[in-house]
């Protein structure tokens, strides 16, 4: 049986003839936390989308568990939890309600109480949407994600806007979930959250791959000794002292 959650093989798109993924080929492991890398633009966003079969591919394929997730639907969302760049609300709907409603799709769903108290919402549930603060509303985007309780998750810059404190304590729930066996597919700018929470990371630019492996990998084939600056020598950025 494969030890693989996801499986991506020359995938390629172009929007108006400009490529924006250019033949990625990776896999990413049950139970590893696999880090997507890139400046805005990258086509980290499309890569994810594809994979989930939201955008079709020009070239190349990609799998979850061995399947198409574009062909099989149904079979595919109740294993994957996801949370996009661009979460549209309702405008007075509440946080309990919108939770309610996620709960509603699943046929397992996990306790939404829980995840609204670990990830520091629990007060407030009866709030609207539209009052949290950015941050509050990405927290509440991840806890949507984790409702169907699944076996993979796909946060796409899943810590923009959200103060220090606020990221570390994100970072921390996020490993617990690791620990207990959750596939985490993450796209970030991050260096210090990729170094936090990745066990492989891959750096794209302009949607092609430039390198991928562990961060001591990573870090290790570049001029310098950590994720930051080895990230901007990959991208041809780097930064005289």
């Amino acid at each position: 049986m494969s030890t693989k959650s996801i499986e991506v093989c020359g995938l390629t798109k172009s929007f108006n003839g400009r490529k924006v993924v250019d033949d990625l080929s990776f896999s990413v492991e049950k139970g590893q936390v696999f880090g997507l890398l890139g400046h805005n633009g990258a086509g980290k966003t499309t890569t994810i989308e594809m994979i989930l079969g939201l955008k079709k591919p020009d070239a190349g394929k990609a799998t979850i568990f061995g399947k198409d997730a574009g062909k099989h639907r149904k079979e595919i969302f109740e294993k994957v939890g996801v949370q996009l760049q661009a979460s549209n609300y309702q405008a007075a709907i509440r946080v309990d309600e919108i939770c309610k409603e996620h709960e509603a799709l699943f046929q397992n769903p996990g306790d939404y109480h829980a995840l609204l108290k670990q990830f520091g919402l629990e007060e407030l549930k009866k709030s609207p949407v539209m009052k949290l603060s950015g941050g509050e509303r990405q927290k509440l985007s991840v806890v949507l994600a984790l409702i169907g309780n699944p076996e993979i998750v796909f946060l796409d810059e899943l810590t923009t806007g959200l103060d220090v404190a606020a990221r570390r304590e994100v970072w921390r729930t996020l490993k617990n979930l690791k620990d207990h066996g959750l596939t985490i597919f993450l796209t970030t700018h991050y260096m210090e959250e990729a170094e936090n929470l990745c066990d492989r990371v891959m750096i794209i630019n302009h949607g092609k791959k430039i390198t991928e492996g562990t961060i001591e990998e990573v870090v290790a084939t570049s001029p310098y000794s950590n994720l930051e600056e080895a990230y901007l020598w990959y991208m041809g950025e780097e930064v005289g002292l």
